[in-house]
């Protein structure tokens, strides 16, 4: 087990926040400026792998609630590997081979797909490091697949002109393992700092609350910190994305020196960054907010970010998911595009480093619509209004379970390169489009149209503007949003 001076690290944190230019305070972080290369963003890849890909079973909480007495999980780890005092979460490790895993081909499938950044998980709850540590051996480099995943995935994301980022879910583990403490387990005794089963203390009633029960002691959030920092000096991440229970009270005072390390470090490195978070942990305007399998009911005035899974019950790769249709994906992307923000789509690679065909067929959907729609969404920026039309959009997160079921009349609206691009999240039955918003007189286009173009196989098409309505007659079929670029 590795181990490390925990005072000596936290100095060396504590120089890059005194040498500036922030500091850690909420008044020196709101001087931070979300930066425009990632207003540019419309479409990026969310990856959950790691020891929770070898059972495949339930979802990523599987390393969690084997140890829950009663769940499902528990069940299935006692009927397929045994008791868990003699098979552990741990006893994953040596079955982790992640043999067929390429960087290069993963890379390479998502660009296809039209994503323009990658954020894979780096830790999460489980306690496995998916890259290459100074801290704990408890990770992909020194155990179980011996290799670096994540810097495998920087090298090639960075070689071929993807922005990358990493994803931290290591604030949870402090009660992630808890249940195993419960019965006889293998999650017995006295664990110290780098174990993979320390501290597994016992988890709160409310996983949302900022206060309260089940408060990390100092030194697991000092530890949290120096994780996290380590990950910014090994990958230099333009995106830093936490998931919950960042906002717990206890963990402030660390979390504002965290904000200020990585703001420092961006500025020595010459570039700007962004970090990710949820539940109101950053007062607004220090970062940027994220919706989990949610969305916006409204357009913003401000940057925010959608993360979505491809299916229904895990994010990460079990027997069992229920995967969603691309078409329905597609129409989520465009109506969070159409409000100013960013999808973030999760893929869950099996344990040997390889996609299933669902999710490969989903990527080369969404890539195949993109190839002749993409200028709509990446050459433009959101319209003056999101859009119009008679399906509602519940705002907050987990939202995704209820299927939105668009209609030829629900419309999202784009501006770039001169026009209009008008996005039709169903195809019209009778080819048929009537657009309230674009009325001559009476909406927001009274102006002269020179034309209006179906990007779908580029012809142009039939239209009439009047004082009422546009109409537009174009009989694209199928299933997928259709498109039409309106030149003024």
């Amino acid at each position: 087990m590795k181990n490390y001076d925990l005072t000596e690290k936290m100095n060396a944190i504590r120089q890059v926040i005194d040498a500036g230019p922030f500091h850690d305070n909420w008044e020196s972080l709101s001087e931070y400026e979300v930066p425009a290369w990632y207003s540019s963003l419309r479409f990026g890849i969310f990856i959950h792998y790691g020891l929770f890909s070898v059972p495949a079973f339930d979802s990523e909480w599987y390393p969690r609630m084997m140890y829950v007495k009663g769940s499902r999980a528990y069940q299935h780890h006692l009927e397929t590997y045994g008791p868990q005092s003699e098979f552990g979460l741990k006893n994953f490790i040596p079955m982790f081979h992640a043999e067929k895993f390429d960087a290069d081909r993963w890379i390479d499938i998502f660009q296809k797909a039209g994503a323009q950044y990658v954020v894979p998980v780096a830790e999460h709850h489980d306690g496995f490091q998916m890259y290459k540590s100074d801290l704990s051996s408890y990770n992909a480099y020194d155990m179980g697949p011996g290799k670096d995943i994540i810097g495998l995935l920087k090298k090639s994301a960075d070689a071929k002109g993807m922005t990358f980022g990493v994803s931290s879910h290591r604030l949870e583990h402090y009660f992630f393992l808890g249940g195993g403490r419960e019965f006889d387990s293998d999650i017995k005794g006295n664990f110290h700092r780098g174990d993979l089963y320390w501290p597994s203390e016992k988890g709160p009633e409310d996983f949302d609350a900022i206060d309260g029960e089940c408060s990390p002691s100092e030194e697991f959030m000092q530890d949290w910190l120096v994780r996290t920092c380590e990950l910014i000096d090994r990958f230099q991440p333009s995106i830093l994305y936490f998931d919950w229970w960042i906002q717990r009270v206890e963990l402030r005072p660390y979390l504002k020196m965290f904000t200020a390390y990585y703001y420092n470090r961006a500025a020595e490195w010459g570039k700007q960054v962004v970090i990710n978070y949820k539940h109101d942990a950053y007062p607004f305007g220090v970062a940027v907010p994220d919706v989990e399998r949610g969305q916006l009911a409204s357009q913003k005035p401000y940057r925010w970010q959608s993360d979505t899974a491809m299916c229904f019950n895990s994010w990460c790769h079990t027997v069992d998911n229920r995967y969603k249709k691309a078409k329905d994906i597609l129409c989520d992307l465009i109506d969070i595009n159409s409000k100013n923000g960013t999808m973030l789509l999760n893929i869950g690679p099996k344990e040997d480093g390889t996609f299933t065909e669902e999710e490969t067929q989903i990527l080369s959907e969404i890539g195949t619509w993109m190839e002749k729609n993409g200028e709509a969404l990446f050459e433009s920026k959101p319209y003056r209004i999101f859009g119009e039309g008679p399906t509602d959009i519940v705002e907050g997160g987990f939202q995704d379970a209820a299927v939105k079921e668009f209609t030829s009349e629900d419309f999202r609206f784009f501006a770039g390169n001169g026009c209009i691009y008008a996005v039709a999240l169903r195809a019209s039955a009778d080819g048929e489009y009537l657009i309230k918003s674009f009325a001559r007189k009476q909406g927001n286009l009274n102006t002269q149209i020179s034309g209006i173009t179906c990007l779908s196989d580029g012809k142009q098409v039939m239209y009439d503007h009047r004082p009422d309505r546009l109409r537009i007659c174009c009989q694209a079929g199928g299933e997928y949003p259709v498109v039409f670029r309106i030149t003024l």
